[in-house]
């Protein structure tokens, strides 16, 4: 990697390197700096924050010229960011920390099960500014090029004005057929999957599961959630962070227990 005055982008993402959506987040991220790119080898969606203990992690170059590198690593989403930040970028912290773009929403209560935000909550425990982007269009062939305005708009923003202490940035961004109607500082939609669990039977009768389900949305009428701008065709930013501390009930939890 070239030792210039350019910012210095590190990227990974969850589906693999080979999607479109990581594949039009480099394209955007050459723009605005030098991109290091760490992708996981095979697709790793729904992977949380899960990091590889049994098996070593390894590492296979795909891409090395000025102002990109990019590797593949035979782990986890958050493994890709852990050993990018620790290990293949030691000699220096990249400026900013991007993730996706993700074929399909991380909006909501999926942030939880989600790899691609995994990516984001290792680089502020590392202390880099963070953005994970996400586009409602859950087809392996999706057309992301359309979230590139959206893209360099907000990793703009990021690298000129930093952002607050161990927050990142949850982006999820409509598919739509026209323009997108704007852009709103959310909450993520507290609703819950109903009828996660589809029953079926294979060729020789025996019992499997399929993981499906229906998300029944919170917020409805307020306003304020993620979910509610994006089926308007707003773009969504929610601020979040890892720490889960819940300190509006700390009392309340020290006299039950105290």
């Amino acid at each position: 990697m070239d030792n210039n005055n350019k910012p210095l982008i590190l990227i990974s993402n969850d589906d693999g390197y080979n999607y479109n959506g990581i594949q039009t987040l480099i394209k955007v991220a050459r723009t605005l700096g030098d991109v290091f790119v760490v992708a996981p080898a095979v697709h790793q969606s729904g992977k949380s924050s899960s990091i590889t203990f049994i098996n070593p992690v390894r590492t296979i170059p795909v891409a090395s010229e000025p102002g990109y590198t990019a590797y593949l690593a035979t782990g986890t989403p958050a493994d890709c960011v852990k050993l990018a930040l620790s290990q293949l970028m030691a000699d220096r912290m990249p400026d900013v920390v991007l993730a996706g773009i993700n074929h399909g929403y991380n909006s909501g209560l999926n942030t939880l099960y989600s790899g691609t935000m995994a990516c984001v909550f290792e680089g502020i425990l590392h202390g880099v500014p963070s953005v994970a982007f996400s586009f409602g269009d859950y087809s392996i062939n999706a057309d992301t090029s359309v979230c590139e305005p959206i893209v360099k708009h907000v990793t703009e923003r990021v690298l000129k004005g930093g952002l607050p202490k161990d927050v990142c940035l949850n982006v999820n961004i409509p598919k739509m057929d026209g323009d997108f109607k704007g852009m709103k500082v959310t909450t993520g939609d507290m609703g819950r999957w109903v009828n996660e669990w589809e029953h079926r039977t294979d060729p020789s009768g025996r019992d499997y599961y399929w993981l499906t389900g229906d998300f029944e949305i919170a917020d409805k009428d307020e306003g304020l959630s993620d979910y509610y701008w994006l089926q308007r065709g707003y773009v969504t930013v929610t601020p979040t962070h890892v720490d889960q501390t819940d300190f509006a009930s700390m009392a309340a939890i020290s006299d039950l227990l105290l």
